[in-house]
């Protein structure tokens, strides 16, 4: 009869500019689409490149890389016979557009840019992207070549329209344009747009689901139609977790749910519906059609292809379901979770190291890693060989198949009780106690020495020792000696020495305000006509020896612990050539210094070139080195 159609959306792990990952993982949510019997097949937003590359947006490669991904999937003998929609960037007269690329059997059909972009809390879109303000136009996109010679099209549609088949029409919204005010679907769905289709990157937040399924829900309740919602999943390299929570609706009712935490990489879903339905639905709601009657058109792109077959007659349907809400409680187990173990398995390393208190903070992070086991041992038992690769890899262990949670996660997290003389009996008891029942890898030390350590080296270089509060210290130098055991002392006191007066944005550590901090820690000056003295001037001294030109000079590592040196400006003569020079004292500089973090345990560097600065600038950068390296 040619009225049901079977359509598929789907949830996408895609890793952030892993453009060849990211391809396999559409063509075999296309293929399992296909095997399902869809004839139309919808994708995450920006599903190509991955969500999160910020600003990698701005550099030609990533638009060159999309564009060979969609060359690839326009070759590719999967993606024939069945609509495929995929999200990608696109430049469009010399403006990058966050856009839905539709296309069917290597002929792209329409381009479809985003109207409303993301723009609030973790959201920044209009930083990489312009949103199309043209409503129901369109314009021509001139092909690159690389794509000519596969669609044999010299232009496409570019802009709002929406595609019509020989059954049904098709409308596309993209993720954020489902939360405006007015929506697209409103007044597509008044033109006689029949399935609408959302491409979402739509991150986890605590009770979400419920909102993506009211709006949803209520978009197709008021209009009547199918929707489709497609979304991204996992940690694509950022600090959010995109939840999944794909999902088909019509005329009010939830048909086919997705997870909403899974460790699977693609994940389908597929719906046999009526199209009848949708258009019994919308002629017995009076008022949606008056509006109707007033509605303006859309352009529509004509499709020689239709999404239901001659012979459907005993197709079985898709029938309504009650969607699952996960509790609370199970959100916060499971979201956390889901994201450790994608940043575990991208980022190639062993595990988890956690130092374990015996207070709530690190006795939840435990917990949250101790779920991420539980998860990863479900999927293995359900067969998910990409799971049980990850997991080989990060043990080191071929053969090696999880079975056990508490095995798996003393393979992977190793906690440490950190006691020192202010440790409790209780605290001690607690961490030791929590390790066994999760099954990590404990260890219990005692801190104390490093702990003396670092208080050793403060008052060495401030001539002032820290002390509790209830021992007559103050309320940072309390707060300091409890953070010791990240060595954070330096940041955490370094105002002490200013009298505890706040740091205002207008003030600026100088030469003069290190005079009462580090006394006796520089040398006088050295007479004139002394090979290190001011008189005495050799431009490029370190230039020469180690390829810097002449000017520049490494910083040495600071207090953060930076993996990679910065090359900073300095006055020539600066560096470890220069240690042995007493030639100029604070009080002679007359260039500003530019002071970050603690004075005189971090490096200072010249707000331009200046003789004046060497010594001062050459003697901290040595006496950073041998308290920090």
């Amino acid at each position: 009869m040619g009225r049901k159609v079977t359509v598929a959306t789907c949830a996408l792990n895609q890793w952030a500019l892993d453009f060849e990952g990211n391809l396999q993982r559409i063509l075999k949510s296309i293929e399992i689409a296909k095997c399902k019997g869809a004839t139309y097949r919808l994708g995450p937003e920006l599903e190509i490149c991955g969500y999160g590359c910020w600003d990698h947006y701005y550099e030609s490669d990533t638009l060159l890389h999309s564009l060979q991904v969609l060359a690839a999937l326009l070759e590719s003998p999967v993606t024939q016979d069945i609509i495929c929609d995929v999200g990608m960037p696109v430049m469009h007269r010399n403006v990058r557009y966050n856009c839905r690329v539709i296309f069917l059997n290597r002929r792209i059909l329409l381009i479809r840019p985003k109207m409303a972009l993301a723009n609030k809390g973790n959201y920044r879109e209009l930083r990489w992207f312009t949103p199309w303000s043209r409503t129901r136009q369109t314009e021509e996109y001139f092909l690159p070549r690389m794509l000519q010679s596969l669609t044999k099209q010299e232009t496409v549609p570019f802009g709002d329209a929406v595609l019509a088949t020989r059954d049904t029409c098709i409308g596309s919204e993209i993720c954020e344009e489902l939360w405006t005010p007015h929506s697209p679907h409103v007044d597509m769905g008044l033109d006689g747009v029949e399935i609408f289709t959302n491409a979402s990157g739509s991150h986890h937040v605590l009770r979400k689901a419920h909102a993506r399924v009211d709006l949803v829900t209520m978009a197709t309740t008021k209009n009547g139609g199918i929707y489709l919602l497609a979304n991204q999943k996992g940690c694509d390299g950022d600090r959010l977790y995109y939840d999944g929570c794909a999902l088909i609706a019509m005329n009010g009712h939830i048909l086919a749910q997705g997870s909403q935490f899974s460790l699977d990489d693609v994940e389908v879903l597929t719906a046999t519906l009526d199209l009848e339905d949708v258009r019994s639905y919308r002629a017995e709601i009076s008022s949606r059609n008056l509006a109707a009657s007033k509605a303006s058109p859309y352009p529509r792109v004509k499709v020689d292809f239709a999404l239901s077959s001659r012979e459907d007659l005993l197709e079985p349907l898709s029938e309504p379901l009650e969607w699952k809400y996960h509790s609370p409680a199970e959100e916060i187990s499971l979201g956390p979770a889901c994201w450790l173990w994608d940043f575990l398995r991208r980022s190639q390393q062993a595990g988890f190291f956690l130092p374990l208190s015996g207070g709530v903070d690190s006795a939840a992070t435990a917990c949250l890693v101790y779920s991420m086991c539980r998860q990863v041992c479900e999927a293995v038992n359900n067969g998910n060989q990409e799971v049980l690769a990850d997991v080989r890899t990060i043990v080191d262990q071929l053969d090696y198949t999880p079975r056990d949670p508490r095995e798996l996660c003393g393979r992977v997290l190793t906690t440490c009780y950190m006691a020192s003389e202010n440790s409790s009996r209780e605290t001690r008891d607690r961490a030791a106690e929590l390790a066994r029942q999760i099954g990590s890898h404990h260890i219990g030390l005692d801190i104390d020495p490093a702990v003396k350590a670092v208080v050793g080296i403060f008052s060495l270089a401030t001539g002032k020792r820290p002390l509790f509060a209830v021992h007559g210290g103050s309320r940072r130098e309390n707060l300091a000696l409890q953070n010791v055991q990240p060595p954070r002392l330096p940041d955490q006191v370094r105002l002490l020495q200013r009298g505890h007066q706040p740091h205002r944005r207008h003030q600026q550590d100088g030469p003069q305000g290190l005079r009462p901090l580090l006394p006796r820690a520089l040398p006088a000056p050295r007479p004139a006509g002394h090979p290190g003295s001011t008189s005495h001037r050799r431009a490029g001294a370190l230039g020469r020896r180690t390829g810097v030109p002449d000017g520049r000079a490494l910083v040495f590592k600071s207090a953060t612990r930076r993996t990679s040196p910065r090359v900073a400006r300095r006055a020539p003569g600066c560096g470890p050539r220069a240690r042995g020079r007493t030639d100029v004292s604070p009080t002679d500089c007359p260039v500003p210094v530019a002071w970050r973090g603690a004075p005189g345990l971090r490096s200072a560097v010249c707000a331009r070139p200046c003789p004046g600065a060497t010594r001062l600038c050459s003697e901290l950068r040595h006496r950073e080195a041998k308290t920090w390296a």
